[in-house]
């Protein structure tokens, strides 16, 4: 094999990378040294903006495999047929921490997939909770900001986080799942993942269906106890981390089986509580689970900084057959999250290998920008419509289209029979076991006892007595308890 020679980014050959040049020995660096100013300066420059939510990932590529016949329901191409298979890449991530933070800490995990499909990338953005805390986006940055780091004691404080779930009512049922046995995974390869949100599903005769996805692991859902995450983290705060990185390497690949829930477009207006709601689950009894395929991680990347700090998921990658609901959250994110990659990455992020297409090329009219790479030959137009040959749009929809009405303005959703705050988080409640709601209510305790204004946890407290009142009952004497302590 011939022997690798060194080179500056301009690709010389370098003399010499122990040593800088001096005037004379022991004598000043001089600015001619080219090598060690671009060593120096693209130091400086190795970071790059971290995720202001979701910083803390990990990551891994692998394939989805269709088992089951959906094609009544949707026309997407990799769907389209049993034993179909799609190269896919999955981030994992906690929510609230920094880049830094450790993996088994108490939060919603994000569980993003990437399927690189034969029409294009089909981003599915969710988390390992099938609910959220909030179901409006505009008050989204105000949420992350009572999670993150107080500007002044640039610590996380209890105050802050019960003080927004304080006058948050919608959060409870988040909170419940949160602060109960599964807020934290063991590992990734342990935890379910869902798409969270509602979405579109149009078929080939173009009727509409909406759907929520349902990723179940088959490696059985383990979660830690906060004593024993604890210990973890002071053992290894990668944790999550080095769990999926060496079972992928040993051949131990995990996998989810993909469900989806299905609802008629028609019913949606008259279902008993707002289907596009984020901090409600659609009851099985209701919608069964219906069985799509199966999702299997069996290579690690070469490069994490690479291939998962640059890994870049936008909700608003649909492909045809597959599309948005009216959901507010998600409407919201469908900006967002594609916004944040061009603040973080650059215009052109969709270029770099973990983010673009494989089966099919992007052919658009976009040009220039930062670390542009993707040009088409010397006679190809910048701009459309052209008399040059250049692509052309389809004139086919995404999907079906959504029924708009009203004027505009700012309004809260249309009441449906059972929209209130609170029933969900009772269900969840009482479908626990008791050694389920004791460590469920010691949770919650820990945190709302270190509150210091009453007003605040008496707001709380009111949320848990409406969904069940034998849950707030319990909350409310453990926090006394420790109050008193």
């Amino acid at each position: 094999m011939a022997k690798r020679v060194l080179t500056t980014e301009s690709g010389a050959p370098v003399a010499d990378n122990q040593n800088s040049a001096t005037a004379g020995v022991g004598g000043p660096i001089l600015l001619q040294d080219q090598h060690l100013l671009e060593k120096l300066a693209r130091f400086n420059r190795e970071r790059i903006p971290e995720r202001v939510v979701h910083a803390r990932g990990s990551g891994a590529y692998g394939y989805f495999e269709v088992t089951d016949d959906v094609t009544g329901f949707t026309r997407a191409d990799f769907l389209s047929e049993v034993g179909k298979r799609t190269e896919t890449f999955l981030r994992f991530s906690t929510v609230a921490d920094s880049l830094g933070g450790a993996d088994a800490v108490r939060d919603p995990r994000g569980f993003a997939v990437k399927f690189y499909t034969n029409e294009g990338n089909y981003d599915l953005v969710g988390n390992n909770t099938p609910v959220f805390f909030i179901k409006d986006p505009i008050k989204f940055p105000d949420f992350i900001h009572s999670q993150k780091r107080d500007p002044f004691t640039g610590r996380q404080e209890p105050d802050n986080v019960w003080d927004f779930w304080a006058h948050a009512p919608e959060a409870t049922h988040q909170v419940t799942w949160l602060m109960g046995d599964r807020g934290i995974p063991a590992s990734y390869r342990h935890m379910n993942g869902y798409g969270s949100h509602t979405y579109q599903w149009t078929n080939a005769e173009g009727e509409a269906f909406f759907v929520k996805y349902h990723f179940k692991t088959n490696q059985g859902v383990r979660s830690l106890s906060a004593e024993q995450a604890a210990e973890l983290v002071g053992k290894d705060a990668n944790s999550h981390q080095t769990d999926l990185l060496q079972a992928i390497e040993r051949g131990v690949n995990p996998s989810w089986t993909l469900y989806v829930q299905v609802m008629p477009a028609a019913e949606a207006a008259d279902y008993r509580f707002n289907p596009f709601d984020l901090t409600k689950v659609w009851p099985h009894a209701d919608y069964p689970l219906r069985r799509v395929g199966r999702l299997v991680l069996d290579r690690n990347p070469d490069n994490v900084f690479a291939e998962v700090e640059q890994a870049a998921f936008s909700p608003n990658n649909f492909v045809p057959g597959i599309g948005p609901s009216p959901d507010k959250m998600l409407q919201g994110r469908l900006f967002a999250y594609a916004d944040a990659h061009r603040y973080r990455l650059g215009v052109n992020h969709t270029q770099l290998p973990v983010n673009a297409p494989k089966a099919t090329q992007a052919d658009n009219y976009g040009r220039d920008g930062l670390h542009a790479t993707r040009y088409g030959s010397r006679h190809d137009k910048n701009y459309e419509p052209n008399s040059y040959a250049g692509p052309a749009q389809t004139d086919a929809a995404l999907g079906a289209p959504l029924a708009i009405h009203g004027w505009t303005g700012t309004y809260e959703t249309a009441a449906h029979v059972k929209d209130d705050d609170f029933f969900q988080a009772g269900e969840l409640y009482r479908l626990m076991s008791e050694d389920e709601k004791s460590r469920l209510v010691a949770n919650i305790a820990g945190g709302l006892s270190q509150v210091t204004r009453d007003d605040v946890i008496e707001k709380n407290l009111a949320h848990f007595h409406a969904a069940d009142a034998d849950y707030g009952r319990r909350v409310e004497e453990a926090v006394r308890a420790l109050r008193e302590d």
